[in-house]
């Protein structure tokens, strides 16, 4: 079902829409192009998050889910950091999301990713997840963030620990374990500092 919050603006409205999107910044990797989300990306979006690949989040509703999606794209205006959409350098396929979100429930910004089916194992999300790290650590002057990952998610696990990060603590919550992995840059010390 399409609802109408995800129907196309019109002429004016998609003209600006452009606009915001162009001040969101594109990183290149070898094989990928990291760029600012579109209203066409949702779909994929939604079809991620409301299906069994989303266990170790939330399984959401595709309502519940264009909540999610707009204020991941909408912390950019806010905070200068957000969700990038990764697409295929070679034939523009969007592969996945990496986001450096910061969640209310979140104690500071997240590194996060997820990825479709087609964009696993091929090293895709590393790929984009080193852009984005590096993106916060040399353009927002960041020294540290982290990767909330749930005990038994054994495929975020490696690819948080294939980024160089490292188990700090874990989480204990009523519906699990989450592990808190550490990202720290070359040059900083792991401080906490006010974030952007």
């Amino acid at each position: 079902m399409t609802f109408r919050f995800e129907a196309a603006p019109n002429a004016q409205g998609a003209e600006l829409a452009a606009r915001v999107a162009a001040a969101i910044p594109t990183l290149e990797t070898e094989r990928l192009v990291l760029r600012a989300p579109q209203l066409s990306d949702f779909d994929t979006y939604a079809q991620i998050v409301a299906s069994p690949r989303a266990r170790y989040l939330t399984v959401m509703s595709r309502e519940d889910a264009w909540y999610d999606f707009a204020q991941m794209v909408a912390i950019w205006s806010l905070r200068g950091h957000g969700m990038w959409s990764v697409c295929a350098k070679d034939n523009a396929q969007l592969l996945g999301f990496v986001v450096l979100g910061f969640e209310p429930e979140d104690p500071e910004p997240e590194l996060g990713f997820i990825f479709t089916e087609a964009g696993e194992g091929q090293g895709y999300a590393f790929e984009a997840a080193s852009a984005a790290r590096d993106f916060a650590f040399d353009q927002l002057g960041w020294d540290t963030l982290a990767s909330f990952v749930v005990k038994g998610n054994e495929r975020s696990a490696r690819l948080a620990e294939r980024l160089g990060a490292f188990v700090e603590r874990e989480i204990v919550e009523e519906d699990g374990v989450t592990l808190v992995y550490r990202h720290l840059s070359s040059d900083g010390d792991g401080g906490m500092e006010a974030y952007a």
